[in-house]
């Protein structure tokens, strides 16, 4: 099917310059099946994956109606998590900036309520939030959802698992009947056939398929003995395949803990990810992995969706998941945007009736492949190529990322290609440099000053 261009689209002259200045020509497929649907008024139900653009599909969709001297929330969308919170707030943001005046407010939880409680003072156009915090808005009454004409709710299938459903009700009832509302959910299951039914109004049903096919994943499988051998195999796959970026999936926090602590004290570059973390430490090894300062990150299934992680180069299932989709999510997370990944799955006598549901799911028998020998465990782990400095002083001081990468370039710094993604927060910003040269961008920045002020910076340390 030929690519359609974003051009064929009734959209304002000022959201066209902006696709153009992003480099966003043509349409995904969830694309061009969904956004001529949403421009129409239509409702939507599409079902579609992370990473397959639907994030621009309804954000192109409720900036092309909204009404910027209508000062009133005009648009909520709602996602499981922060972390996914934060990314279609940013992606918003870069599709409404040739439009002057827009503002988009995130409402998440895990975050203090009282500079909520003041940006809500200031008005928003388009809240983008977690159900949770937003229902708890809506009951201190410091939001407003009656002036709402558009209503998305992103990872649907997530909110539902994640114990949402009752907020999800209490939120759809504070917004006016008459509206357009968005769902996007990775999958289909009866629940969401439900809510479908209840708050949607003769939608449009949307399907995908992958972005990528089985062919870009080569997936690996191995029956071990017991708990000691499951870690000892894990050591041994991710010194066979040496990635510079990999996921490893536990089912608990606990056995997510104690393996990136294991891991750790055996050399290798890891970070957890897990739901007993704190909002900060959970940012910033997501900042730390997406960044290249982690090599691989240990995570529960909350990371196996709606996370903003790319081009991961090894998925190993430490345990195989409970429900055989979780384990296609997981596996998907690797071999996407044409290039080719690998998956790996550990698997006990144990787990025999998991393995025959993941069978039945896959259509093929599974069989056990043979370790790598345990000679390579004389191989040094791969260590992360970039280290991240966490500096003192961010949006709120008016700091950009121009303002640092020119402090760590300037006169007598280091090189531009030395310095990797940079990532700003409202009071501290991250940049990401070469490890060869972390020690004298420290130095840089703790000597030098940014926006005329000194500004405090320190090596985030792998924990």
């Amino acid at each position: 099917m030929t690519p359609l261009p974003f051009t064929k689209l009734p959209l304002a002259p000022e959201l066209q310059a902006t696709l153009s200045d992003l480099g966003y020509h043509t349409m995904t497929p969830v694309q061009a099946q969904s956004l001529p649907q949403v421009l129409a008024g239509r409702d939507i139900i599409a079902q579609a994956k992370t990473g397959s653009g639907k994030t621009a599909a309804f954000g192109l969709g409720l900036l092309a109606k909204l009404e910027v001297k209508r000062f009133c929330v005009q648009s909520l969308v709602l996602c499981p998590t922060r972390e996914l919170a934060d990314q279609v707030a940013n992606e918003i943001r870069k599709l409404a900036r040739g439009i002057h005046n827009i503002k988009v407010l995130t409402l998440c939880g895990g975050q203090p309520f009282g500079p909520q409680l003041g940006s809500l003072e200031h008005g928003a156009h388009i809240i983008v939030g977690t159900p949770g915090r937003v229902e708890e808005h809506l009951r201190k009454a410091s939001l407003s959802l009656a002036q709402v004409d558009t209503l998305v709710l992103d990872e649907a299938d997530r909110m539902l698992e994640m114990g949402f459903q009752a907020s999800l009700d209490a939120i759809v009832e504070q917004t006016p009947a008459k509206r357009q509302t968005l769902l996007f959910s990775a999958t289909y299951p009866t629940q969401i056939e439900a809510i479908a039914q209840r708050i949607l109004r003769e939608p449009v049903r949307v399907e995908v398929e992958e972005q990528h096919n089985a062919d870009s994943i080569e997936q690996h499988f191995y029956n071990i003995n017991d708990e000691a051998q499951r870690l000892l195999a894990t050591r041994l796959l991710l010194l066979q395949f040496s990635p510079e970026s990999a996921m490893v999936f536990a089912n608990t926090k606990k056995e997510v803990q104690e393996l990136c602590d294991t891991l750790c004290a055996h050399g290798f570059s890891a970070a957890a990810l897990h739901g007993d973390m704190e909002q900060r430490d959970r940012d910033q090894t997501l900042i730390q992995f997406g960044n290249k300062s982690v090599s691989i990150l240990v995570a529960t299934d909350v990371a196996a969706r709606g996370l903003d992680i790319s081009a991961v180069d090894l998925v190993i299932n430490y345990h195989l998941a409970r429900d055989s989709e979780v384990h296609v999510h997981r596996v998907g997370r690797t071999g996407r945007g044409g290039s080719r990944g690998i998956a790996c799955s550990l698997f006990s006598d144990k787990e025999h009736y998991k393995l025959m549901l993941l069978q039945d799911y896959l259509g093929h028998d599974i069989a056990g492949e043979t370790l790598p020998d345990e000679s390579i465990l004389r191989k040094p782990p791969r260590q992360a190529a970039m280290t991240t400095l966490q500096i003192d002083g961010g949006k709120k001081q008016k700091i950009r990322p121009g303002d640092i990468l020119g402090a760590l370039t300037g006169e007598g710094g280091i090189d531009g290609d030395q310095v990797g993604k940079i990532n700003m927060a409202p009071m501290r910003s991250y940049v990401a440099v070469k490890r060869e040269v972390a020690k004298k961008a420290l130095k840089i920045l703790n000597e030098g000053k940014l926006k005329g002020r000194s500004c405090r910076a320190r090596i985030i340390s792998q924990r």
